[in-house]
């Protein structure tokens, strides 16, 4: 579980892999740091969790009972199935049908929620929240256990 401790340890992921994240989607101008989004777009609403490689933090993910509000992991990283174990162990302690947002563009994001079983129920064209110069598309995506 979060501890406050982890606070700078998740500023530096959410940082780091937020552009990622944005790159093919929106403009990198809409890039606001974790310090700047977390209290606005609820990051503490509902429960946080961070996953340690082997001791280190490099993810972390936040869940309510319905849907996955949060989820980065450190670019180093990548492809070593930390994403993957942060979204299953969400998944485990959320209701049977789960909700998820993913921006257009964000492809390895995109493929892994529908690896895990998430289908695209709508794709819908808005704005940032938290930064509503930059328009943005994203799907809306949800898993029924």
């Amino acid at each position: 579980m979060y501890d406050e401790q982890d606070w700078k340890r998740c500023c530096e992921i959410h940082d780091a892999a937020r552009i990622d994240e944005l790159t093919g989607s929106v403009d990198l101008g809409a890039f606001l740091t974790l310090e700047q989004t977390a209290k606005n777009e609820g990051l503490f609403d509902g429960e946080l969790w961070v996953a340690c490689y082997p001791e280190k933090v490099v993810g972390f993910v936040a869940f309510d009972p319905d849907e996955i509000t949060w989820l980065y992991v450190d670019p180093k990283y990548y492809r070593k199935g930390i994403g993957r174990n942060l979204v299953k162990f969400a998944i485990e302690r959320c209701d049977n049908t789960i909700g998820i947002e993913v921006l257009t563009g964000n492809t390895p994001a995109l493929k892994l929620y529908q690896d895990l079983g998430f289908e695209i129920k709508e794709k819908r064209a808005g704005h940032l929240e938290g930064n509503e110069l930059y328009p943005a598309e994203g799907y809306i995506m949800e898993l029924k256990k």
